[in-house]
């Protein structure tokens, strides 16, 4: 039984995984609409959505 491994990426966010995304929000202290925003400004890179979302407050 030879399965692959998921990838996980330290420094990138997995859209998908909505757990994972909530997590970011919530430690962001973002709503949902600014961290749209924030993502469609920066992609889907960790430290750039830290980055973008300082900007903000």
């Amino acid at each position: 039984m030879n399965r692959s491994k998921p990838t996980h990426f330290r420094n990138s966010l997995n859209l998908r995984d909505k757990v994972q995304v909530k997590i970011l929000r919530k430690r962001l202290k973002l709503t949902d609409e600014q961290f749209r925003s924030v993502l469609r400004k920066s992609g889907i890179s960790i430290s750039a959505i830290a980055k973008e979302a300082a900007t903000l407050k």
